[in-house]
Formats: structure tokens, C-alpha cells, sequence
């Protein structure tokens, strides 16, 4: 997971790019038929979302919690989770944040523009956690390719 974020460093980030990167995710979970909701924030404004059949108003409250993570440690809210595993403990348990306002689950990955850092966060939910985080990644992959 690190060698993706490492990877998956865009050269900008425009709002036409979140709309590319957005429409990209919406074809690609449609293909799977995948009853997600997709999000992408930069600089705290959303500037995607999109909610599909079989997505409840859950994967939306989901979302806020993942991209909080992100946006707190600067990496994938799933790589955070592991990270924690790692070390013998849950983020639940060790994070000290409120489980109500942030998730270490899956489906949330950082936007990293060159030069720059992390910018935002693109999210998915709806998936299993290693799913959303897969769909996610894939198409970061696609959109940089």
C-alpha cells in the first residue's frame, strides 16, 4: 500500500479532473455492478459525488468517516488500519479519535499532487474494505496511465 501511494502521485488536480476521476470510478463500479458511493474532496470542498443503485445513505456517513482519516495521517484510510494491526492493536482502540467521526477502514486514498502533497482524498463505499480500497487504486491507476 505504500508503494501505491508512493506511485500514484498526480502531476494536478483540477476540478475537470475531479470530474474525469469521478465519471472513471462511476464506469468502473458500474461494470462490477457495485452498489457504491463515491466522493472526491479537495482542500475541504466536495468536488465529486455520486451515489449508485444499491448504495444506502450509510456509504455517505462511511465516507466522512474515511476521509477524515485521510486527511488526518495523509495516507489510504486502509493502509492507517493496517498500520495499527501492525503494531498488535485496532485504530478503534489506539487512535484516541472518535470511531463517530473517523474510520481506519478501506476506500479512502490520498491526493497527492507533485510538489505539493496531499491535496484530498478520493473515497469509495459500499464494497468490502479491501474492495472499495481496490477499486479505488484501480482507478487512480487508469486515470495516470
Amino acid at each position: 500500500m505504500e508503494a501505491q501511494e508512493r506511485r500514484l502521485v498526480l502531476p494536478r488536480f483540477t476540478f475537470d479532473d475531479a470530474w474525469a476521476l469521478g465519471s472513471l470510478l462511476v464506469e468502473l463500479a458500474r461494470a462490477r455492478r457495485a452498489p457504491v458511493a463515491i466522493d472526491i474532496h479537495r482542500a475541504g470542498q466536495q468536488l465529486f459525488h455520486a451515489a449508485l443503485p444499491g448504495s444506502t445513505p450509510d456509504n455517505d456517513a462511511w465516507i466522512a468517516r474515511k476521509r477524515r482519516v485521510v486527511e488526518r495521517y495523509g495516507s489510504a484510510s486502509y493502509l492507517v488500519g493496517a498500520r495499527f494491526r501492525a503494531k498488535g492493536t485496532t485504530f478503534e482502540e489506539s487512535s484516541r479519535l472518535d470511531p463517530d467521526a473517523y474510520a481506519a477502514h478501506g476506500g479512502s486514498f490520498p491526493l497527492a499532487v507533485a510538489g505539493a502533497g496531499v491535496i484530498g482524498a478520493v473515497t469509495v463505499s459500499g464494497l468490502p474494505q479491501v474492495e472499495d480500497h481496490r477499486l479505488v487504486v484501480a482507478a487512480l491507476e487508469q486515470f495516470l496511465g
